[in-house]
């Protein structure tokens, strides 16, 4: 279910008068907009506001966005609230910001539905001297600025605060039609992020947010629509913190099902099967098998074995015509999660020979710096131009030789490796690096190779069913 759709689609239907049922007995829009008029000439009168400009003769019809009930009318923005912005003090001026009291909030701070606290606080000194205004709490803040979601973003104060010339400030007039205006602007988003004008970083402007036509509804309506909007808007997040867990539930089943794998408890063993010793004195006579009892249980025809033993570990192409095309792989091409896949792009060999992992067809690759390592980005390369490829060394390269790549792909995407993983972690928080000693001295579980075969197709087969859980859900 696309719960985004569901919540504009109740705007849509609230701002329309589609919401409610209208009540003939309600007091109509146009006196709630008499009282706004005497309550707007009352202010202009005190000094306190001043009469906003009209953008089109008087003799001109507008153009009204859609239809709305009878007892509704359309007014401009601008004649039921003030509509003002902010400014940005310098920051080389210290005694602008220096035991400031003053609250200050940047257009960040719409990302929320109320602005509980400051982005930093400014002296009177700043106040007098900039364009800048204290606004009241209730005041909707709009972002006018930004990319991303943030131009267009509204919320309200709920602390007096002066504001940044990113953001616009709507107080309306008479504050109970302050949460249908709220409810008006949110429906409306992505039209009037339209508005915006300029260059490569196109931005809101007063003028334009001030002339916005938006339908009023009766006062009582607007309460019953309210009421409406908040209780249909709570079923909606319980319905995401429903998918939520689902979809956590639903990734730690298949971290279940990777123990399970990895452990031997997954599938039946076959007592014809060649037993895991016999493959691995095949595959490397000179390794040793592992008679360290720490390891947790596994089926009698499997083993421990050094990954080293079994794996070159960034091994190296050699390709001798620099012309080839070869698929250069950054770390961003890497999917995370259980899937495994990457993506490339086509690049000359001589390009990347130098300076990168090395890899072909089959080698598996496994991040080694976090959180890519935590967030399980490791793939078995396919699908490349001439069979090689290069990428970030940010990867470890594994290439096997009779072993079958996808149960090793899923060993390292279990949680048993990746705790065991994060043992080996070094450097600083933010840059911390998994040690090569994972890579090379860990010891891992290696069944037969039929069991690998059939293990893989399980988890396959398992997981294909919990991804169309998943996607029923979105």
């Amino acid at each position: 279910m696309d719960t985004k759709q569901l919540r504009q689609k109740i705007l849509d239907l609230a701002i329309r008068g589609k919401l409610v049922p209208q009540d003939p007995n309600d007091e109509p829009a146009s006196v709630l907009l008499e009282r706004v008029k005497a309550e707007k000439e009352r202010l202009i009168a005190e000094g306190k506001i001043k009469r906003s400009k009209k953008s089109a003769a008087s003799s001109d019809k507008p153009h009204y966005p859609f239809e709305i009930p009878s007892n509704w009318e359309w007014i401009r923005l601008d004649e039921i609230s003030e509509i003002g912005t902010g400014a940005t003090p310098s920051t080389k001026d210290s005694s602008y910001y220096n035991n400031g009291t003053i609250c200050w909030v940047n257009s960040s701070k719409t990302n929320c539905e109320f602005i509980t606290e400051p982005t930093t606080y400014i002296t009177q000194k700043a106040l007098k001297e900039t364009n800048c205004t204290i606004y009241p709490i209730g005041t909707i803040i709009m972002a006018m600025y930004g990319e991303g979601k943030t131009r267009g973003q509204i919320s309200e104060l709920k602390i007096s605060s002066a504001t940044n010339q990113a953001c616009a400030a709507i107080v309306p007039l008479i504050n109970e039609y302050k949460d249908f205006i709220k409810i008006f602007l949110k429906a409306n988003y992505w039209k009037i992020r339209t508005l915006a004008e300029g260059g490569l970083q196109p931005n809101l402007n007063l003028k334009k947010i001030a002339s916005y036509l938006i339908p009023m509804a009766p006062l009582a309506e607007q309460e019953r629509i309210g009421v409406e909007v908040e209780r249909l808007m709570s079923f909606v997040d319980e319905i995401e913190q429903s998918t939520s867990l689902m979809n956590y539930s639903l990734s730690q089943v298949k971290a279940k099902i990777l123990e399970y794998a990895i452990s031997g408890k997954l599938v039946a063993q076959d007592p014809s099967d060649e037993p895991a010793e016999v493959l691995l004195k095949r595959v490397n006579p000179n390794a040793v098998v592992s008679t360290d009892t720490s390891h947790y249980s596994i089926p009698n025809t499997w083993i421990w074995v050094k990954l080293s033993d079994i794996f070159e570990i960034n091994p190296k192409n050699h390709n001798n015509d620099d012309e080839d095309d070869c698929g250069f792989v950054p770390m961003s091409y890497v999917q995370d999660g259980y899937s495994g896949e990457h993506t490339f792009e086509v690049r000359k060999w001589g390009k990347v020979k130098k300076g990168y992992s090395h890899f072909q067809n089959g080698d598996i690759g496994v991040a080694k710096i976090s959180p890519c390592f935590e967030n399980l980005k490791s793939t078995i390369f396919h699908s490349l131009p001439n069979n090689i490829g290069a990428g970030t060394t940010e990867l470890v390269i594994m290439r096997g030789k009779e072993i079958f790549a996808p149960f090793f792909l899923y060993l390292f995407k279990s949680p048993w490796y990746i705790s065991k993983g994060t043992v080996y972690f070094k450097g600083v928080v933010g840059q911390q690096r998994v040690s090569r000693d994972i890579f090379t001295s860990l010891e891992v579980p290696l069944p037969p190779l039929n069991e690998q075969k059939r293990i893989s197709a399980k988890v396959d087969e398992l997981f294909a069913v919990i991804d169309q859980i998943q996607q029923s859900l979105e």
